[in-house]
């Protein structure tokens, strides 16, 4: 997997189209469309301001996720709590309770 399959993943997670993606890195559809089919490279500026609509720039370039925080993720835990980020309200709750009732002890 390239650079453009990475931000493709990146740009589909966070939910936004290739226009409202490129419209908000200040970049064309067409520049965007040739990142993602790796014809051309995003420069600096460009990864920059994806990195403020929540892309991360670390996993697109490199392939390895940012981690925040202390705590250390396999990449199946972070898998799940990328699904989860990418859900409405509504959702994330029924997945929290799905969640909570496969790990009750009691």
């Amino acid at each position: 997997m390239g650079i453009g399959d990475r931000l493709k993943e990146e740009r589909e997670r966070l939910g936004f189209n290739q226009t409202e993606l490129a419209a908000k890195a200040g970049a064309s559809k067409n520049s965007q469309y040739n990142y993602e089919k790796g014809e051309r490279s995003p420069d600096a500026s460009y990864l920059a301001a994806v990195a403020e609509q929540g892309v991360d720039v670390l996993y697109v370039v490199t392939g390895q996720r940012s981690i925040k925080g202390e705590s250390q993720l396999s990449n199946d835990d972070l898998e799940v709590v990328m699904h989860v980020r990418s859900l409405g309200n509504e959702d994330r709750g029924a997945v929290m309770r799905l969640l909570r009732a496969f790990t009750n002890k009691n």
